[in-house]
């Protein structure tokens, strides 16, 4: 575990570090347990993908994830919290189809945000929201980190039995979201699911389509680092030697997803300015694909199952994605998964986590 300097709790990142080996992958079965599998699908709404890779793999590639795979869709809709537990929406998209996700607009830790996954609604809420609402939270975030104004937050399952008319909490909850929680907020709408009701209960809020086109950089040159860990970094007698690899490897893979200058072999800014120097054991050109928006982490899984089983097993890439802020601080998550080369199957992940 890797900690980055924290200047306050607000800003308390931490980055865990995983070294392992891909066994044998069965496209007709996707793995669902395990690291890094089940790494990527428990994360949260994911906001932004980079996939890197030599310049050489870019037509296989291009082949196997843009040109025979559509690129992810999602919506915005305005909808009130009344018009998502009640009604055909809450019939049809939450009891029958129930793999939706929803998010709605603000900044957590001041605004009110809800957000509707699998089935599971949560609410975050002030003070004088929560005790409108009358509804059963608990305080969120850690004492300290709250502040002056402490918050709440509400967790229910939809898809549950009791949640039905006539159940005493469901009833109380479809009064909050009517009286008390009645403002009309934009959402961002993505079906993780197959399937759609027809007719769609969505299309009577009227909303806007927004495609995730795929944004692709090529012939990036760099200075090349050796992305395989020396045998000796893997014993438990190295494990700072391991750590400062992972380090000089993450940051470097930063950088490439920035395309900063930094990491270009004829770089030559004043040390005064910027101290970096790339780990270089050579020169490369690489090419960066990236996706924006409102990404589900099972698309995020296939496009790594798509890219593994396309790539000769010698080829090195890198895939990061990083969810939507959590709070005031920007505390994202993220998740870069590093395949090194060669034929083993060994693979580099690091997970940062925000203050939670």
């Amino acid at each position: 575990m890797l900690s980055f300097p924290a200047p306050s709790v607000y800003q308390a990142s931490k980055c865990f570090v995983t070294y392992g080996v891909m066994g044998h992958l069965e496209p007709k079965q996707p793995p669902t347990k395990g690291k890094p599998w089940a790494t990527l699908t428990s994360q949260d709404f994911i906001h932004s993908a980079d996939l890197i890779l030599p310049q050489e793999a870019f037509e296989v590639v291009n082949a196997a994830l843009l040109t025979a795979r559509p690129a992810p869709e999602f919506k915005k809709v305005t909808m009130s919290l009344q018009d998502i537990v009640t009604g055909p929406f809450f019939a049809e998209y939450i009891k029958k189809v129930g793999d939706v996700l929803m998010l709605s607009g603000g900044r957590r830790g001041i605004d009110n945000v809800y957000s509707l996954k699998h089935g599971v609604l949560t609410l975050f809420l002030d003070k004088e929201a929560y005790e409108r609402a009358g509804l059963v939270g608990k305080p969120d975030g850690v004492k300290g980190k709250r502040g002056l104004k402490p918050r709440w937050v509400v967790e229910l399952d939809l898809k549950g039995n009791s949640m039905f008319t006539g159940k005493k909490g469901f009833d109380r909850l479809v009064y909050a979201a009517k009286n008390a929680l009645n403002t009309p907020v934009t959402w961002l709408f993505c079906n993780a699911s197959s399937t759609t009701p027809n007719p769609d209960p969505l299309a009577q809020h009227s909303p806007s389509n927004v495609t995730s086109t795929p944004k692709v950089s090529q012939n990036i040159n760099v200075a090349m680092p050796v992305l395989h860990p020396e045998v000796e970094f893997l014993t438990s007698g190295h494990r700072e030697d391991l750590e400062s690899f992972s380090t000089d490897i993450y940051e470097w893979l930063s950088l490439v997803r920035l395309q900063s200058p930094r990491v270009r072999p004829e770089d030559q800014i004043d040390p005064f300015l910027c101290r970096y120097q790339a780990p270089e054991a050579g020169q490369a050109r690489l090419c960066k694909i990236s996706w924006q928006g409102f990404l589900t982490p099972s698309w995020s899984r296939q496009i790594l199952i798509d890219v593994v089983t396309a790539i000769p097993t010698n080829t090195w890439f890198s895939l990061s994605t990083t969810t939507f802020s959590k709070g005031m601080a920007r505390d994202n998550s993220e998740c870069t998964i590093l395949r090194s080369p060669g034929l083993g199957g060994e693979y580099i992940m690091w997970e940062v986590r925000g203050h939670e």
